[in-house]
């Protein structure tokens, strides 16, 4: 009996050892098994925790006061192209080649139909001084101006500056409702904003959203195919629309931190995003505008670009980049490609410097720099931090103008050459076998005159271009007079036959 009781408490322990060995076995396993929590996998940076702590609870935010305040100084904007009388070239009969003069199809009139766009503008005097794009006014023959409160003004253009697409206009009166202009650097993306305009002819629309990136560069691909040269556009997912061309972006606050530009979209209809000007882009421009007629534009005289690789761009320019990042030291900002010769930073930066500051402000990318530079006019002095040899450097640089130097830039209009132009008779285009010029219908003092230019010459070229009407003669002196030489190099004829050359120096005093 004893000894079954023994066998009995012998089989009994070693049960119980073999659960409790399974149990424990069990528990590991379990264990083991359990999803690990989010804090556990990722490890969190404390200071980003701690700045989070400090956000205030979350509020509604009421956008009325911001949209009375800037609604009023909003207006919508008529820009008509009359009818004109245009010179057109028809395409060659095969019957030209053997009895005509072989230089192609009869040239006719036609009378091409009045054109009507609209936009918008933002009033920024009381006086009547409103900005706008310069896209909604270029070409305008007529422009009108509706305010919020029904009244329709007659305006006329101050300036314009196809590089940033600012326009300034102005109309009579006074005390016209403004908008204050707050500092857009001080804008933070995710912040709340208000696009007012008026898309598609609908007066005095408001939409909100966010800002949604700063220092954006989104290229020529845009609705209207017109986008600025220098692009540092502040994002925002703010319904902008057609016919918000020129209207105010504004903070919770009422105050302008930009001028709505452009939307980028594969149908020209609003998709999500919308680009403005930044309000410190616009006053320096404007201010320009007004002041000088022409825009000061500061140049650093470097050509470079940002430091980074795309997803856009293929596996083996990616590596090169990658390979130059290891090599500078630095993980973003402009790099240098080339000094320009007698310019801003020709002594001062070198190639495969990398710009990452200036005057304070970083530089990540290439539209950080063009931002930071519109501000500053020819003759300011920036300091410039840059990455050279994997060291830090900080250099100062005197800006210099197109011209390479830091005179005031001005505004040079058709007059300042003292003569007028028409087309080249058809019978004298056949006497001397001419297919194209602009001839010089009179001279009255000016530039002209002071080359030596007479009444009767015939303008073939111009700085090397085909001049057949007076606006291709006013594009390219328009070029001429920002470039260094400021000088108009004109090739053409006399109704004699004599052939002629000249040099218009078109520099101001």
């Amino acid at each position: 009996m004893k000894q079954t009781t023994k066998n009995i408490l012998g089989v009994a322990a070693i049960v119980l050892l073999s659960s409790g060995v399974g149990g424990f076995t069990a528990y590991r396993v379990l264990q083991k098994a359990r999803p690990a929590a989010f804090s556990e996998l990722f490890q969190q940076n404390p200071d980003n925790m701690r700045l989070a702590a400090y956000g205030t609870p979350a509020q509604p935010v009421d956008l009325t006061q911001a949209a009375e305040a800037s609604i009023h100084a909003v207006v919508h904007i008529k820009a008509t192209q009359l009818s004109k009388t245009q010179t057109v070239q028809d395409m060659p009969d095969i019957f030209d080649f053997f009895f005509g003069d072989g230089r192609g199809g009869q040239q006719r009139q036609i009378q091409s139909q009045p054109r009507v766009g609209f936009g918008s503008g933002v009033i920024i005097s009381k006086d009547g001084y409103i900005v706008t794009n310069n896209h909604v006014v270029d070409g305008a023959d007529e422009l009108s101006v509706k305010l919020n409160d029904g009244r329709e003004l007659q305006a006329r253009v101050i300036g314009t500056d196809q590089s940033t697409d600012l326009a300034l206009i102005k109309v009579q009166g006074d005390d016209f409702p403004t908008i204050p202009v707050a500092n857009s650097d001080d804008l933070k993306v995710g912040e709340w904003v208000l696009a007012v305009g008026n898309p598609f002819n609908l007066s005095s629309t408001v939409t909100a959203g966010i800002v949604s990136a700063k220092a954006r560069s989104i290229g020529p691909a845009t609705a209207d195919g017109k986008a600025a040269d220098i692009q540092s556009f502040i994002q925002t997912d703010a319904a902008i629309n057609q016919g918000n061309s020129g209207g105010a972006l504004v903070n919770a606050r009422g105050e302008l931190v930009g001028i709505n530009a452009m939307l980028y979209s594969p149908t020209g209809a609003y998709s999500g995003y919308g680009f403005a000007i930044p309000s410190n882009i616009m006053t320096k421009v404007i201010s320009d505008l007004r002041q000088y007629g022409t825009v000061q534009r500061a140049l650093l005289g470097i050509k470079g670009g940002t430091l980074g690789t795309d997803l856009q761009l293929d596996d083996k320019v990616n590596q090169e980049m990658k390979d130059k990042i290891d090599k500078l030291g630095v993980k973003e900002g402009v790099l240098v490609a080339e000094v320009v010769e007698n310019g801003a930073s020709a002594g001062k930066l070198k190639v495969d410097d990398v710009i990452v500051g200036v005057n304070g402000k970083k530089v990540h990318q290439f539209s950080d720099l063009q931002e930071a530079l519109s501000q500053y006019r020819p003759g300011d002095t920036v300091k410039v931090k840059v990455i050279r040899n994997k060291k830090e450097e900080e250099v100062s640089i005197t800006l210099k103008n197109e011209q390479g130097n830091t005179k005031v830039v001005k505004e040079a209009g058709m007059d300042i050459l003292g003569a007028a132009f028409r087309p080249v008779p058809e019978d004298l285009k056949k006497q001397l076998n001419l297919g194209y010029g602009l001839q010089v219908s009179g001279v009255n003092g000016g530039k002209m005159s002071e080359a030596g230019i007479r009444k009767g010459f015939i303008i073939l070229k111009a700085n090397n271009t085909v001049m057949n009407t007076v606006d291709d003669l006013n594009n390219v002196m328009k070029a001429a007079v920002k470039s260094p030489d400021q000088v108009l190099f004109l090739t053409g004829v006399f109704p004699s036959g004599k052939r002629a050359n000249y040099a218009v120096d078109l520099s101001q005093e």
